[in-house]
C-alpha cells in the first residue's frame, strides 16, 4: 500500500491488530499514550510516533482503536487532534466501540472538514485479534472508500460484514455486544445454580449443547477462560460494563426500554466494584459463585 497509514490506540485489541497489518508488509506509523504498548508494536516493525500530530502528519488513512467515546472525541476532535491536523480527503477508520450518537457527531464533523470516515468496530475476542481472525462491522457511504481500506481489514481479520451507511457499523456492534454480555451473565447464573444443585459440569454441558440454550458464551468463552481457571483478560468486566452502558444509553436516546439489560448492567456495575473489575468478563461466574458462597466449577484435568 503506497499510502501513509497511522494507527492510534495499541491496547489489548489494537496492538495485535496493528501488528498484523505490519506482518502483511504495510508500513505503519503507530502511537499510544502508553509507551510500553507502543514499544511492543514498534518491536514488531511499527514506526514510532511521538504524539498524535507526529502520527497523522501527511497521513492518508488514520485508524483509531480507543477505549470509549470520550477518548475517541479527544483524539479526533481536540485542538491538537486528528481532524484539525489531517490533510483534506484523508480517511479516518474508527474501530472503537463508542456511542452511536458519538459516531454520528464525528462523521458529521469529518464531512464538514472534507475528510472521509468509516466506522468499523471489531467483533470477536483478543485471541482472534492476535490470530488475525477478527470480524468487522463496517458502516460506509462510498464503495470506493471501502475498497480503499479493505487491504487493511483483510490484514487484521477474516470476516467483513457491510452493515450499511456510516453509523450502522457501531449500531450493529452495540446491539451485538448487548446480547453477548447479557448472555454471559445468564450463563454465569445458570452455572452457579447448576453447581449449587450438585450437577456435574460435563452433564450440564451435554444437555445445554443439545438444546436451544446452547450458546457461545458457555461453550467457547467460558470453556476457554474461567472454567479453565483463567480469568485474565481478554475483555475486562470494566469494559463490559462500559459496553452495556452504551446499549442502555442508546436505548434511552432512541426511546427503547431495556429492562433485562438494565438489570444485567447493574450486575456488571457491582462486579466492577470488587477485585473482578480488571478480570475477564467470564469471571462473572466466579463473582456469582462468590455471592452464593459456593466454590466455582472448573473443567477437570
Amino acid at each position: 500500500m503506497d499510502k501513509k497509514v497511522s494507527f492510534i490506540g495499541l491496547g489489548a485489541m489494537g496492538g495485535p491488530m496493528a501488528t498484523n497489518i505490519i506482518k502483511k508488509g504495510i508500513e505503519l506509523f503507530v502511537y499510544d499514550i502508553d509507551e510500553n504498548k507502543k514499544n511492543k508494536v514498534v518491536k514488531e516493525g511499527g514506526l514510532a510516533s511521538n504524539n498524535i500530530l507526529h502520527a497523522v502528519k501527511d497521513s492518508d488513512i488514520v485508524i483509531t482503536m480507543l477505549p470509549a467515546t470520550q477518548q475517541v472525541k479527544t483524539v479526533l476532535l481536540g485542538e491538537n487532534g486528528v481532524i484539525n491536523n489531517l490533510k483534506k480527503n484523508s480517511l479516518i477508520l474508527d474501530m472503537s466501540t463508542i456511542s452511536p450518537k458519538g459516531t454520528d457527531e464525528i462523521a458529521k464533523i469529518c464531512r464538514e472538514n472534507e475528510l472521509r470516515f468509516i466506522d468499523a468496530p471489531v467483533g470477536r475476542l483478543v485471541s482472534h485479534a492476535i490470530a488475525g481472525e477478527s470480524l468487522f462491522m463496517v458502516g460506509c457511504d462510498d464503495e470506493k472508500d471501502f475498497e480503499y481500506v479493505k487491504p487493511l481489514l483483510d490484514a487484521m481479520g477474516t470476516s467483513i460484514i457491510r452493515c450499511g451507511k456510516v453509523g450502522t457499523g457501531i449500531r450493529a456492534k452495540v446491539v451485538n455486544n448487548f446480547q453477548i454480555l447479557s448472555i454471559a451473565q445468564i450463563t454465569a447464573e445458570a452455572l452457579t445454580l447448576a453447581q449449587k444443585l450438585d450437577l456435574e459440569l460435563d452433564v450440564f454441558k451435554e444437555v445445554n449443547a443439545g438444546t436451544t440454550a446452547n450458546n457461545g458464551q458457555f461453550h467457547i468463552n467460558f470453556m476457554s477462560k474461567v472454567l479453565k481457571n483463567d480469568v485474565e483478560p481478554g475483555f475486562t468486566i470494566d469494559l463490559a460494563h462500559k459496553d452495556m452502558g452504551l446499549a442502555i444509553e442508546a436505548g434511552n436516546d432512541f426511546r427503547v426500554g431495556l429492562p433485562v439489560g438494565s438489570s444485567v448492567h447493574a450486575v456488571y456495575g457491582q462486579a466492577r466494584s470488587s477485585e473482578f473489575a480488571k478480570k475477564d468478563f467470564s469471571a462473572l461466574l466466579d463473582y456469582a459463585c462468590q455471592v452464593a458462597e459456593i466454590k466455582p466449577p472448573r473443567i477437570r484435568d
